[in-house]
C-alpha cells in the first residue's frame, strides 16, 4: 500500500474534526466567491441606468464587509477543526509506532541505531503532522477555490472559461515532473537528518572515549561531511523550488491575462458583441483569486514531498514485523532448564553455538566461563529468548520455551547485565520499574537483601533521583540497585551477566554473601571472567567457540589439567603479582 494511502486510513481515524474543517472550509470560499457575483449584478444594473448612486455603493461595501467577516469566522473554525483531526492523527502515528518498537524483536535493534530510531519516532512524525496542518489545508483550500472558481466562470461566459482550463494540464504537467526530482531529493534529506541524529546520539553516549582518545576532530570532521551532504540536498531542492512554484505560476498568469486582452481585442475589433463591464470585471476578480490558490497548492508541493518521504520512513518501522506483546501469564515454574543439542546463528551458516547440550537442575547454580566470542552471552540470549535457536530445542521443565509466548517465559527470570541501566526516575522506580506488586517495603527488602545500605544511606534513601543510566550514583550502587531490581521480582530463574566485574572488592564480597542466601529455591547462570567468584558453583561449563569442551565443578575442572584450569592459574598469577607489587 502506498504512503499516501496509509496516511489517508490514519485521517479516517479522525475523520469528524477533518470533516468539520473541510464544511466550514467549503462555506468560506462560497461566501468569498459571492462577492464578485453581487457587485457583477449592481455595476451592470448602474451602467444600464448611466449613473451611479451612493446608496447601492454603500450596500455594497456592507455587504463585502458582512462576507469578509462571514469568511474570517469559517475559516477560524475550519482552521481549528483541521488543527484538532491533524494533531490526533499525529498523536496516533506516534503511539503506534512507539508500541510496534516494543515489540521488535532485539536483533532489529543489533542493526538500526537508537538515533535512527529516535529521528522516525520525533522528527518523522512531526514531518507527517505538517502533511495534515499545512498541506491538507492549504490544498483542499485551493482545490475548493479552484472549483469554486471555475463554477463561477463558466455561469459567467463559458468560452472564456474554457481558456482558463487551459491552465490545469500545465499546473498537472509541471507536478509530475517536480515529484520526479523532489521526491529523491526528499529521500536522501531524510536519511541525512537521520544519519544526523544517530551520530550526535552516538556522540553524547561515547563522549567520555571521544575526549579521551582525543578523537574531537575526527568526530567533529564527519559531522561536517554528512551535514555537508545533508546542505547539498537542500540546495538542490531549493533551487528546484525556486525556478517553479511561484515563478511558475507567475508566468501562467501573464499569460492567461494576455489571452484574455487579444480575444477581447479581437472581439471589439471584429465588432462582436462583448461581455458587459460587470462580466469583465467579475472575470478579472475571478482570475485573480484562481491564480492565487494555485500558487498555494504549487509551493506546497515542497512540503507534500518532505510530509511523504517522512511517512514512508515512519511505515517502514511499522511495516518490520514484530511481535504482539502477550498479556499471557503462567504459574511460576521450578527452573528445570535443558539445553538439548542447540546451535545458533545470528547470520546465516555463521553459527556462534553449536551443539550445546547440558542441564541445569532446580536451585543449581551454572557458571559459564570461557574467552570473549566462546559464546556465553550467546546461551543467555537464547534463555530469555532475545532469539531462538536456529536449531535443537530449550526446555524449562518440560516445556519448549518457543511454546510459550515470551512475556510470559520471561515473567519469573531476573537478569543483571555488566553494565546495568537505570532509567531516570527515583530508586524505588528503577527497582520496581513502576510495577503495582513491587511495593515500597518490597524493594527496601530486595535492596537490604543485597547490601545495599550505601544506597539506602544516600540523602534521600529510595527516593534519590536517578539521571539517565545512573551517571551519578558509583559502578556499585548502580549494580546494587540493579541487583535488588532482580531480586523483587522474586524469579524462578536469575541470570548474572557479568555482574561483579565492575564491582569493587568490598562490594563484591556483599553481593556474594547475599548470593549464598538468595538463590535458594531459583536456578541460577552466572556468566563470569572473574572464575574466584564461581568456585562454589554446582555446575561449571568451559566454552571455546560456541562448543562446550569441559564441565564439572570447579575442584573436578582443576584436576582435569584442561582449559579452565590454564584460566583459573593465569588469573592467579595476575592476582599474586598485583599483590606483590
Amino acid at each position: 500500500m502506498s504512503t499516501g494511502k496509509r496516511l489517508t486510513e490514519y485521517a479516517m481515524y479522525f475523520k469528524r474534526p477533518i470533516f468539520l474543517g473541510l464544511f466550514f472550509l467549503t462555506g468560506a470560499v462560497f461566501t468569498e466567491l459571492s462577492g464578485p457575483f453581487i457587485a457583477k449584478h449592481i455595476i451592470d444594473e448602474h451602467m444600464e441606468l448611466g449613473k451611479i448612486e451612493a446608496g447601492p455603493i454603500a450596500w455594497l461595501l456592507c455587504l463585502f464587509l458582512m462576507l469578509a467577516i462571514a469568511t474570517a469566522i469559517l475559516r477560524y473554525f475550519m482552521f481549528i477543526y483541521l488543527q484538532i483531526g491533524a494533531n490526533r492523527v499525529v498523536q496516533k502515528l506516534r503511539q503506534d509506532i512507539f508500541g510496534h518498537i516494543q515489540t521488535l524483536p532485539i536483533q532489529h535493534f543489533d542493526h538500526l541505531p537508537a538515533g535512527k530510531i529516535v529521528a522516525r519516532v520525533t522528527n518523522d512524525t512531526e514531518a507527517v503532522r505538517n502533511l495534515y496542518v499545512q498541506v491538507l489545508s492549504n490544498i483542499a483550500t485551493g482545490l475548493i477555490t479552484v472549483a469554486g472558481v471555475y463554477v463561477a466562470l463558466f455561469i459567467l461566459n463559458w468560452k472564456m472559461a474554457m481558456i482558463a482550463l487551459g491552465l490545469l494540464p500545465l499546473v498537472y504537467i509541471w507536478m509530475i515532473l517536480y515529484r520526479k526530482y523532489a521526491a529523491e531529493y526528499n529521500a536522501v534529506i531524510r536519511t541525512k537528518i537521520a544519519d544526523l541524529n544517530a551520530l550526535i546520539n552516538e556522540s553524547i553516549q561515547g563522549m567520555p572515549i571521544i575526549q579521551a582518545f582525543r578523537r574531537e576532530k575526527q568526530m567533529t570532521k564527519e559531522f561536517d561531511e554528512m551535514n555537508e551532504e545533508h546542505y547539498t540536498y537542500q540546495r538542490k531542492l531549493l533551487f528546484l523550488d525556486s525556478a517553479t512554484s511561484f515563478n511558475l505560476v507567475s508566468t501562467i498568469r501573464l499569460m492567461m491575462f494576455a489571452i484574455f486582452i487579444l480575444y477581447f481585442g479581437t472581439k471589439s475589433i471584429s465588432g462582436s458583441a462583448i461581455v458587459t463591464a460587470g462580466t469583465l470585471y467579475a472575470f478579472v476578480d475571478y482570475l485573480t483569486k484562481l491564480f492565487n490558490p494555485i500558487t498555494t497548492i504549487v509551493n506546497q508541493f515542497s512540503q507534500l514531498e518532505r510530509s511523504l518521504a517522512a511517512g514512508s520512513r515512519v511505515f517502514e518501522v511499522l511495516d518490520i514485523s514484530g511481535e504482539k506483546v502477550s498479556e499471557d501469564t503462567m504459574p511460576r515454574y521450578e527452573g528445570h532448564v535443558f539445553f538439548d543439542d542447540v546451535s545458533f546463528a545470528y547470520k546465516d551458516n555463521e553459527y556462534v553455538l553449536k551443539n550445546i547440550t547440558f542441564e541445569a537442575k532446580q536451585s543449581e547454580t551454572v557458571a559459564l566461563v570461557g574467552h570473549t566470542g566462546s559464546g556465553k552471552s550467546s546461551i543467555m540470549n537464547l534463555l530469555f529468548r532475545f532469539y531462538d535457536p536456529t536449531k535443537g530445542k530449550i526446555f524449562i521443565d518440560g516445556v519448549d520455551i518457543t511454546s510459550v509466548p515470551r512475556q510470559a517465559i520471561r515473567q519469573h527470570m531476573g537478569i543483571v547485565l555488566q553494565d546495568p541501566y537505570l532509567f531516570t526516575g527515583t530508586v524505588f522506580s528503577n527497582i520496581s520499574l513502576n510495577n503495582p506488586r513491587i511495593t515500597r517495603e518490597k524493594a527496601e527488602e530486595a535492596l537490604k537483601a543485597v547490601g545495599g545500605e550505601r544506597v539506602l544511606n544516600l540523602k534521600k534513601g529510595m527516593d534519590e533521583p536517578v539521571v539517565e543510566k545512573g551517571s551519578t550514583l558509583s559502578s556499585g550502587q548502580r549494580q546494587l540497585i540493579s541487583f535488588a531490581r532482580a531480586l523483587a521480582f522474586d524469579p524462578a530463574i536469575l541470570i548474572l551477566d557479568e555482574a561483579t566485574s565492575n564491582i569493587d572488592t568490598e562490594t563484591e564480597e556483599i553481593i556474594q554473601h547475599a548470593m549464598d542466601v538468595l538463590k535458594k529455591g531459583r536456578t541460577t547462570f552466572i556468566i563470569a571472567h572473574r572464575l574466584s567468584t564461581i568456585k562454589n558453583a554446582d555446575r561449571i561449563l568451559v566454552l571455546e567457540r560456541g562448543v562446550i569442551k569441559e564441565q564439572g565443578t570447579h575442584d573436578e575442572l582443576l584436576a582435569q589439567s584442561g582449559i579452565y584450569r590454564q584460566m583459573y592459574q593465569m588469573q592467579a598469577g595476575s592476582l599474586n603479582r598485583k599483590i606483590i607489587v
